[in-house]
């Protein structure tokens, strides 16, 4: 769906900064100006931030923010979206993304997962084990480690372990949530985007990928888009609030979520005074 800016509202594109902890890690992101637009309309315009290398990046806000369509430009489905235009510049490890030639071989370093699952049209395995397979490997016993390995990353593999050659697509909403997660994990991305993964899961299984993903920031970058505040407090260790298309605030998330923020905006959200 078209994130278009809602009419009369002319809020700053530059977001005010809450205060900040310094952070040791390099910048995995450099975000400067970024905007978007659908067919001339605009989606997100003049965001800038950093991500930091091993961090937990939370994105709240509103539907209609420009949240996915950030996530969207991350992956570089501009290139097969002839309605989207991208400017500005995403630095990813100092490199710009726009001028990645491989697009496929961006996309495997980071790896995204959206809200609706998409088990392919093959077995649980196969699912996970695609991508090594496009990569070159083709040993059972590698093959065989990296499945059991991503889909524990997951959680799912207590579920699946004595079904592996059954259809994913057949799989309850939640399971292929997660089998999508795997399928991501399968390619060893050093960036993990997850948008709203868990709207097809239940909280019990919510909760087991909200552990799985504290120990996956030891290997990797995460950017977690969530409507569930309360999901970005327990995992994020930064957030920024997004809306009507621009980034109002950015800051710790533990300051944000006492109060301290610099736009009544996000205190209200934070709040649930609207959503």
């Amino acid at each position: 769906m078209v994130e278009a800016l809602t009419q009369n509202h002319p809020y700053d594109t530059v977001p005010k900064q809450a205060p900040t902890k310094p952070s040791s890690s390099p910048v995995k992101l450099d975000i400067r100006n970024l905007s978007i637009s659908y067919n001339g309309i605009p989606a997100l315009v003049g965001v800038n931030l950093k991500i930091y290398e091993n961090e937990i990046f939370g994105i709240i806000g509103p539907a209609n923010s420009g949240k996915t369509s950030l996530l969207k430009a991350l992956n570089r489905m501009d290139m097969f979206d002839s309605a989207m235009t991208v400017s500005g510049e995403i630095l990813f490890d100092g490199y710009n993304i726009q001028r990645w030639r491989n697009v496929y071989a961006l996309r495997r370093r980071i790896g995204v997962v959206f809200p609706l699952p998409v088990g392919l049209p093959m077995t649980v395995y196969d699912n996970v084990a695609l991508a090594p397979r496009l990569s070159g490997i083709n040993n059972k016993a590698e093959l065989d480690e990296t499945v059991e390995r991503c889909l524990k990353r997951a959680a799912l593999w207590d579920e699946v372990k004595d079904r592996l050659q059954s259809l994913g697509s057949l799989l309850s909403g939640g399971q292929q949530q997660r089998l999508t997660i795997a399928r991501a994990l399968s390619q060893n991305p050093d960036l993990l985007m997850l948008d709203e993964f868990s709207i097809a899961v239940d909280p019990v299984t919510t909760m087991r990928i909200e552990d799985v993903l504290k120990e996956l920031k030891r290997e990797m970058t995460i950017i977690l888009v969530t409507n569930l505040t309360q999901q970005a407090h327990r995992l994020a260790e930064r957030i920024a609030f997004f809306m009507n298309g621009t980034c109002i605030e950015i800051g710790d998330t533990e300051s944000m979520f006492s109060g301290n923020v610099t736009d009544n905006r996000t205190a209200d959200y934070i709040a649930g005074r609207f959503g």
